[in-house]
């Protein structure tokens, strides 16, 4: 790749994209590097000016240019991923000004009658179910022109799971759903329940909205970094579970002991979250030895009906020297040996990502462009997707390669690169 690039720059760029048959895969060296994860390969000098070319979509590669050809080359400009890019977050920006509008104002039908609330919720609606779509059509590529096309639709599923970003995208999509249906069809007098849930999925959204940094060359490797940490941090918890679970049970079983209501009552009052509460906060310094040691008495009832009658009201905690001993050694292996694991782990997972910025942010930044080199911002992809599935690029919008022209320069740089390999090898 090297030898190629500095023989002939732009044959040897626009190579990257051509595509061929090998071993019965059909792909392009740039797309198979990147299903495979060879970071150096995408990463490479040759990769990235093959992603500038598709990024600004053949035209000039600096802002003040790129922005003149709106009005000399309309359709290049408007069609470009970069131009794509930018309006489709300034839609989902517009999206969350909406969004916040209305879960702040409007979800109670005291305020709902008024009809710029409708107009905020519906655009809410609309813009999620065109963005939906968009991510269905990523998920398994059926209007991809380039990329994954030799994966089945099993493996393009599996491979957008991988990816952190898409999760968060599900993730959004599921809590909006479900608060569209609760607030429609399981209404109440205050609508909590629907409130809760929409700020939630609003919640979920501001965080997806920080992939836009992502193309960044300086927060994107942030973000990498903070995508890995928590990587790092599940593997913490899977482990912080069931210490919790098990010194919470101690705490429980010897302070209010031979407790039969456990799960009685509504679910808030289960006792499950008594047993978590304590050692989970103790992880963050909040001791809470009132409680532990059997000293706090107040707003609490020791007649065994009335709180076995109302799992609200609170049983008094009995005094027992054990579970004071068993905190003590519980905060010295949490605060002391836990949490300096998960920073140690943090530092590792830092120093490796730095050391690898520039390779993760390119590999990341090809995502993006891949991306959008067909993806159409939501909501306006509503009014095209029906055009878009009737002309399909699997079927008359690839380019032919019988064209005279465009199939001899194709075959020029398949011998240029066999020519290449052939001297690399001293074989020729």
């Amino acid at each position: 790749m090297d030898i190629m690039f500095e023989e002939d720059t732009r044959n040897a760029i626009d190579l990257m994209d051509d595509e061929a048959t090998i071993w019965g895969i059909h792909s392009s060296p740039l797309t198979f590097a990147y299903e495979n994860f060879m970071y150096d390969v995408v990463a490479h000098t040759c990769s990235q000016k093959n992603m500038n070319k598709q990024w600004y979509n053949t035209l000039a590669p600096d802002l003040k240019p790129f922005m003149m050809s709106a009005i000399s080359k309309p359709k290049l400009f408007f069609t470009a991923p970069l131009t794509k890019y930018v309006f489709n977050y300034m839609m989902f920006f517009t999206m969350l000004v909406m969004y916040s509008a209305f879960v702040l104002t409007s979800i109670s039908t005291k305020y709902y009658v008024l009809d710029i609330a409708r107009v905020f919720e519906y655009y809410v609606y609309f813009w999620g179910a065109g963005d939906f779509i968009e991510e269905l059509i990523s998920c398994f590529g059926c209007l991809e022109t380039r990329g994954r096309s030799h994966r089945n639709y099993w493996s393009r599923m599996k491979r957008y799971l991988y990816d952190f970003w898409n999760l968060v995208d599900l993730l959004s999509y599921a809590l909006l759903i479900a608060a569209l249906f609760v607030r429609h069809f399981y209404i109440d007098e205050t609508f909590t329940i629907a409130r809760r849930m929409f700020a939630l999925s609003l919640l979920v959204m501001y965080l997806r909205f920080l992939e836009v940094f992502l193309i960044h060359r300086k927060m994107g490797p942030t973000l990498i970094m903070i995508k890995e940490m928590l990587k790092d941090l599940l593997g913490f918890l899977i482990l912080a579970v069931f210490v919790v679970l098990g010194v919470g049970i101690y705490y429980h079983a010897n302070i209010w002991p031979d407790h039969q209501t456990i799960w009685n009552g509504d679910w808030t009052n289960w006792r499950i979250w008594t047993i978590i509460y304590y050692p989970y906060w103790q992880l963050y310094a909040e001791l809470n030895l009132e409680s532990l040691d059997g000293s706090d008495q107040s707003d609490c009832t020791n007649i065994t009906s009335i709180w076995e009658a109302d799992p609200s009201i609170n049983r008094c905690p009995q005094e027992d020297w054990t579970v004071q001993a068993v905190a003590a050694i519980y905060l010295l292996f949490s605060n002391l040996l836990l949490v300096n694991l998960v920073i140690a782990m943090f530092s590792y997972t830092f120093e490796r990502v730095q050391e690898n910025s520039e390779k993760l942010w390119r590999f990341e930044r090809y995502t993006v462009i891949n991306d959008y080199d067909w993806r159409i911002p939501s909501p306006i992809n509503l009014i095209f997707l029906p055009y878009r599935f009737i002309v399909r690029p699997g079927i008359c919008c690839l380019k032919d390669d019988n064209d005279s022209k465009d199939h001899l320069i194709k075959k020029y740089r398949q011998n240029f690169q066999e020519v290449t390999a052939l001297r690399i090898l001293d074989k020729l």
